[in-house]
């Protein structure tokens, strides 16, 4: 069954209903430029909350080594997700990493042959900001990077295009964070629990 994140959670309302819809993974965003950004102190205490067996993922943009250390452990967190301009370098360090990278073309996943992680987060490419655009990209590309590992799909999904995304790609998860949303920051509880149910339920009707 598809794999389902629940990326920019800033509050504990969020988290737990995520969790009681069926989520697998939740991201807190520790950026300081993104409107979901959170602290290591709040996402400390959202993660204080929630159920055992719940992955938290750290979604870090260009920072610094022994300050995304700090942030984790304090915090709680399970994986990091880099979501800047890393080299490949970075990610050895580290024992279980997500790799994003934003595309537009085919060309763009080139640099995905450097990198050994554990999987990648492929998200619409944009100059002015590294996610949450709102907007989706050729799934084609995502197909093909296949062959370089694990996909996460992100970029544009809401509950009306999961399930056409996921029997497309079939990625090993979706991720999702603006599309289910009433405003930056906070969830709408609604269409969360309908993009959960659409998503792990994608694989079992017929394509």
């Amino acid at each position: 069954m598809i794999k389902v994140k629940i990326c920019g959670i800033t509050n504990i309302e969020d988290a737990l209903a995520a969790v009681d819809y069926g989520a697998d993974a939740l991201g807190f965003i520790f950026f300081e430029k993104s409107p979901r950004y959170v602290t290591a102190e709040r996402a400390r205490e959202i993660i204080s909350y929630l159920p055992p067996f719940i992955t938290t993922i750290g979604v870090f943009v260009n920072e610094e080594q022994a300050r995304m250390k700090e942030i984790m452990e304090f915090a709680g967190v399970n994986i990091l997700q880099l979501h800047g301009d890393e080299p490949s370098e970075t990610c050895t360090v580290w024992h279980r990493v997500i790799k994003a990278l934003r595309v537009r073309h085919f060309t763009d996943l080139k640099p995905l042959e450097a990198f050994r992680v554990s999987s990648f987060l492929l998200d619409t490419y944009s100059p002015e900001q590294f996610g949450g655009t709102g907007q989706i990209f050729n799934w084609d590309i995502a197909v093909e990077a296949k062959r370089f590992g694990r996909i996460i799909l992100s970029g544009g999904l809401n509950p009306d295009n999961v399930e056409k995304a996921i029997k497309w790609v079939r990625p090993y998860a979706v991720d999702i964070c603006s599309g289910i949303e009433e405003e930056k920051g906070k969830k709408d509880l609604k269409k969360m629990r309908l993009f959960i149910e659409r998503a792990k339920g994608a694989l079992t009707q017929p394509v």
